[in-house]
């Protein structure tokens, strides 16, 4: 069994914090908004493997720290640069097994989006219970703005959680989300204040580790079976496809 002593302290963009079997993981790029590098899609991807494996976890507050939850906005790849097919591979690798160590965790996950997600934001719209703050919004600025196909999971979770339609907007026009629209949309659970946000977590948190662990772990299994189905069958499917429109 995976021990958090083992992994509490092993990242540069991930900061571990456990209370009471609530463990609190805060997204951050030097102690500010969460930028997207190799960096983070690495140590995510081995962080949310390592949260999984320990069984001392019973529930997850997702947060993230400054003004954004994610970012940096839009995506511009550097002049004349391109990857190579082995890079893209590796990328799109990555983005895969990030998720599906997401989705492994057989704990409950509370997101708690204190701003602005420019990029993946399927990674807090994943989780079981999503608080966001009032200065909160949801966007795909790294796509169809930059000159990509939408292919990193938000066009999995967005269509299931807001429905067909208005996930085709939103990824075809790049908008954002509002969080009070989030609400009203039924992405989001509840819109709060920024001072309330992670309290909020926690006291919904603190209510849930009341359970028996079994329980929590079998409710978690039920509620993302969908959504795993979902992403087995299309993830692979829209990496691809971005990969192939990144070439024209």
């Amino acid at each position: 069994m995976t021990r958090f002593e083992d992994y509490k302290d092993r990242y540069q963009s991930i900061r571990l914090d456990r209370q009471d079997g609530i463990l609190t993981v805060t997204l951050h790029t030097d102690g500010d908004s969460l930028r997207w590098s190799r960096t983070a899609y690495s140590e995510c991807t081995e962080a949310f493997r390592a949260i999984g494996d320990d069984r001392e976890n019973l529930v997850i507050i997702l947060a993230g720290t400054g003004a954004e939850f994610s970012g940096p906005r839009g995506f511009k790849p550097a002049s004349g640069a391109t990857a190579s097919a082995y890079d893209k591979a590796v990328f799109h690798l990555m983005c895969k097994d990030m998720l599906d160590n997401l989705l492994r965790i057989e704990m409950p996950v509370i997101a708690a989006v204190n701003g602005p997600v420019f990029r993946h934001a399927e990674i807090p719209l994943l989780s079981d219970i999503i608080l966001a703050s009032e200065t909160a919004s949801f966007q795909d600025s790294s796509h169809i703005l930059s000159g990509l196909a939408p292919g990193d999971g938000q066009h999995v979770i967005l269509p299931m959680a807001i429905g067909i339609n208005r996930a085709r907007y939103y990824l075809l026009t790049g908008q954002e989300i509002s969080a009070r629209d989030a609400e009203r949309y039924g992405l989001v659970n509840e819109v709060l204040p920024a001072e309330q946000l992670l309290p909020r977590a926690m006291e919904l948190a603190r209510m849930l580790v009341e359970r028996p662990p079994a329980v929590l772990r079998s409710t978690r299994l039920i509620l993302v079976e969908q959504i795993k189905r979902n992403m087995r069958e299309y993830l692979e499917h829209g990496l691809a496809l971005e990969a192939l429109a990144r070439e024209h």
